[in-house]
C-alpha cells in the first residue's frame, strides 16, 4: 500500500509519502515539504498567532493535495514540540481539523524518542547490540537507549536547534557570551540525564538522526547526498569540536555555502553543534553513525506492525 507521513515539525512540515507492506523495508516515493518554523511563530503568551496557524492550514492543504495526486490511500499526521508546547494547542488542532479534515496526532516527548528508537533499531538491525540514539530537531533533542526495539530509557529535552537559536543566539554571527551562555545551558540541560543512561552500560552502538546531525557530519567530511542512504556516514567528536568556534565566528549567509547546509537552516546549525557537542562530550561518545530513518519512518514501522497483527 502507499502511506504518507505528515510531520508537522517546529521547522517544516513534511510529507513522506513511501510505498510499504509487512515485513518489508518501506520504499520512499515522494517528499513534499515546506518550511513553516513554528517554533519561531510564538509570541510572547506561547501561542501560535493567527498568521501562523494560517500558514499552517495552508500547508497541510497542500501536503493533502501532494497525497492525493501520488495516490496516498492512508494519510498518517502527527504534530511534535511546536504544537505539544504552544499555549493554544488546542485551539490549533481544532482550527486544522475543521478547516481540513486532519487530525493531527500529537506525539510526546517521550513518543518522538521511542519511535525514532524504532526506526534506528530497525535500520541497523539486532547485530548493533545496545544502541544510543540522539535526534536533535528544532524543538528538543531526544534521546534513547536499549537493546531491543522498544528503549529501556528514552527523555525528550527543550535543545531543538530553532529554539535555541531564537531564544539564546539573537546576532548574527552571535555575540561570544551568548554563545557561552547556551554552552552552559545545553550541558546543565543534558548532564541532569546522563545518570539515567549511564547505569544501564556502555553502548554498542551510537546512532544519530536529524538534518542537524548529517549536516554537521558533512561539513566534517562525510558522504554526500547524492551518494546514496547506504553510504556510511559518521560524525567525529574531534571535528565537531574543530568545527564549533569556526561556526560561531560565521553569520547564517556563511554557513549556508558549507557543503550540505541548507539555507533554511544555516542560521540554527551553531545551536545545533553545541547540542551535539555537549552530548558526544557528556555521554563519553568519540564517534558516531548518522541513520537515515529517524520519526517518520518510525511512525511508518509502528503502523506496518499494528496492520501485520490485525
Amino acid at each position: 500500500m502507499r502511506l504518507g507521513v505528515l510531520d508537522v515539525g517546529s521547522n517544516t512540515v513534511h510529507l513522506l509519502v513511501v510505498d510499504a507492506h509487512p515485513g518489508a523495508r518501506p520504499l520512499p516515493a515522494h517528499s513534499h515539504k515546506a518550511e513553516l518554523r513554528l517554533a519561531q511563530l510564538l509570541d510572547d503568551s506561547g501561542a501560535i498567532g493567527p498568521e501562523g496557524v494560517d500558514r499552517l492550514i495552508g500547508v497541510v492543504l497542500e501536503a493533502l493535495q501532494a497525497a492525493e495526486d501520488k495516490g496516498v490511500e492512508e494519510v498518517l499526521p502527527f504534530a511534535t514540540s511546536a504544537v505539544r508546547e504552544a499555549s493554544n494547542a488546542d485551539d490549533v488542532l481544532a482550527r486544522v481539523k475543521g478547516e481540513t479534515g486532519v487530525e493531527l496526532q500529537v506525539l510526546t516527548g517521550e513518543d518522538e524518542a521511542r519511535l525514532t528508537f524504532l526506526a534506528a533499531r530497525r535500520w541497523f538491525g539486532w547485530s548493533a547490540g545496545k544502541l544510543l540514539v540522539l535526534d536533535i530537531g528544532g524543538g528538543s533533542l531526544e534521546i534513547a537507549y536499549g537493546i531491543d526495539e522498544e528503549p529501556d530509557a528514552a527523555v525528550s529535552l527543550p535543545l531543538g536547534a530553532g529554539r535555541l537559536t531564537a531564544a539564546w543566539l539573537p546576532g548574527d554571527p552571535p555575540a561570544a557570551e551568548d554563545i557561552r551562555a547556551l554552552r552552559r545551558h545545553v550541558r546543565a540541560e543534558i548532564a541532569r540525564t546522563v545518570g539515567e543512561f549511564s547505569r544501564r552500560g556502555t553502548p554498542d552502538h551510537v546512532v544519530a538522526t536529524s538534518k542537524t546531525f548529517k549536516q554537521l557530519a558533512r561539513i566534517a567530511g562525510a558522504a554526500r547526498s547524492a551518494e546514496g542512504l547506504y553510504a556510511q556516514r559518521e560524525l567525529k567528536r574531534e571535528s565537531l569540536e574543530a568545527w564549533v568556534p569556526r561556526l560561531a565566528g560565521m553569520t547564517a549567509a556563511q554557513r549556508a555555502e558549507l557543503p550540505g547546509v541548507s539555507v533554511g537552516r544555516a542560521g540554527q546549525l551553531l545551536a545545533g553543534a553545541l547540542v551535539a557537542e555537549g552530548a558526544m562530550d557528556l555521554f563519553g561518545v568519540e564517534t558516531l553513525e548518522v541513520c537515515p530513518w529517524a520519526l517518520r519512518e518510525g511512525v511508518i514501522l509502528r503502523k506496518l506492525d499494528q496492520l501485520a497483527v490485525g
